[in-house]
């Protein structure tokens, strides 16, 4: 498979196989992502592969969040549950952290390549039969959630990649062509 057409091909599989994914496939994804582009070869990411317990307890933070919304006690347990035991099942599930940075130019770079990072190990996956499911939102400052990765402190989580093989693969989504979102310029 070429770039382009890994690119086109690309999706966001949110239903996995149970089958495990083995460790060696997990460190060949991340030695593409490391080879992102990244400002002054600062390679600000740093990839935390949770297992089965760490999953657990990321899916009860996220839980946990979901959970608030519920005015039912009892219901709310089961949402908290459900989701816990959603991400124990994942076939693997891994945090991209960057450091905590004050300046506000550096904090910008470390999020692009870290993202382009992300990027690489997808593209990677969907090379060797993996799909990936990059999630992103509010829970990654979670203080349960962060603890649950492991994130040590002056981190912060940039994106949470599960990844396993696909149990289905979504139909792409219609994007709008290039030549509507670019300007040229004299």
């Amino acid at each position: 498979m070429d770039v382009l057409e890994a690119i086109q091909n690309r999706r966001s599989i949110k239903k996995f196989t149970d089958r495990a994914v083995e460790r060696a496939d997990i460190e060949r994804l991340l030695s593409a992502a490391v080879l992102a582009p990244n400002h002054k070869m600062t390679q600000p990411w740093e990839f935390i592969v949770l297992g089965p317990a760490a999953r657990r307890a990321y899916g009860y933070a996220l839980g946990a969040r979901k959970a608030q919304k519920v005015e039912d006690p009892e219901a709310a347990r089961l949402v908290r549950e459900k989701i816990a035991d959603e991400h124990a099942a994942l076939p693997a599930m891994i945090a991209a952290t960057v450091p905590i940075e004050e300046n506000p130019e550096t904090r910008e770079e470390d999020y692009a390549a870290t993202m382009m990072a992300i990027q690489n190990l997808s593209l990677v996956a969907l090379a060797i039969g993996l799909g990936t499911h990059i999630k992103t939102g509010a829970v990654m400052d979670d203080p349960a959630a962060r603890a649950a990765a492991g994130v040590a402190e002056g981190r912060r989580i940039i994106a949470i990649i599960n990844i396993g093989e696909p149990a289905e693969i979504p139909a792409g989504k219609e994007r709008a062509p290039a030549s509507s979102r670019t300007r040229w310029l004299d």
